[in-house]
């Protein structure tokens, strides 16, 4: 085998079909999203999830300071969400939003919304993994998933 280099990672990593998630948070005020699709759940008992971010992110240091976010998971339709919270620090005007009671914004018309509370942060590599309780979740049965394969939408 190679030896593996950054480039042949990231193309060989491209092989693996992913979901595309938008996770969310809000900090004095101020509400932030980034696309991510290193997502997983971790436990059913309790419900938890995880998801990473680089610690190069443009907003890394609201993440870090956050106790509760949303996982939005895109709809086929949500192409464009995606590609608008892959921007460094994306404007949020013509974003359309929800709340729950602990102040966490959700985006609409997902295939699924998760209201999660951040219990662990650990830092790997250049990344910075989040382990989140689920406290609540809302589901679209209509939607289909937008899925992300060999660096395009699917």
């Amino acid at each position: 085998m190679n030896k593996t280099n950054i480039k042949n990672f990231k193309k060989t990593l491209s092989k693996f079909t992913t979901g595309v998630t938008v996770v969310c948070t809000n900090h004095k005020n101020l509400t932030y999203g980034k696309t991510v699709n290193s997502f997983n759940s971790l436990s059913l008992s309790p419900p938890l999830v995880l998801f990473s971010l680089g610690n190069y992110s443009s907003s890394i240091n609201v993440y870090l300071k956050s106790k509760f976010l949303s996982i939005n998971i895109l709809s086929k339709k949500q192409k464009k969400v995606s590609n608008h919270f892959s921007k460094k620090n994306p404007k949020l005007n013509k974003i359309n939003f929800f709340k729950d009671e602990n102040n966490t914004y959700f985006l609409e018309d997902c295939v699924a919304n998760l209201g999660c509370e951040v219990i662990d942060r650990i830092k790997k590599g250049d990344h910075i993994i989040f382990i989140c309780k689920v406290i609540n979740v809302k589901t679209n049965e209509k939607l289909k998933p937008l899925s992300y394969y060999n660096s395009r939408y699917y």
